[in-house]
């Protein structure tokens, strides 16, 4: 998949959960989707993409969801 596709889909998780109130929840809520619903394969493209191109435009709450170590619930 291309990174385009994933920055794209990972935005569209991270406004979804930006209308709950509870910034931590949010977090949380992004972090658990892309752990339950993306395949180890995407997110460590994403992950990687993030770290070479830090300066991208991923929502912020995307942000903070891949800064989470695994296993985070």
């Amino acid at each position: 998949m291309s990174a385009e596709s994933l920055i794209k889909m990972a935005n569209q998780i991270g406004q979804y959960f930006a209308s709950e109130p509870d910034h931590a929840v949010a977090v949380r809520g992004v972090y658990q989707h892309i752990k339950s619903f993306w395949t180890p394969g995407m997110r460590q493209q994403l992950q990687g993409w993030q770290q070479m191109h830090p300066e991208a435009v991923l929502h912020p709450l995307v942000r903070e969801a891949l800064a989470q170590p695994e296993g985070t619930t």
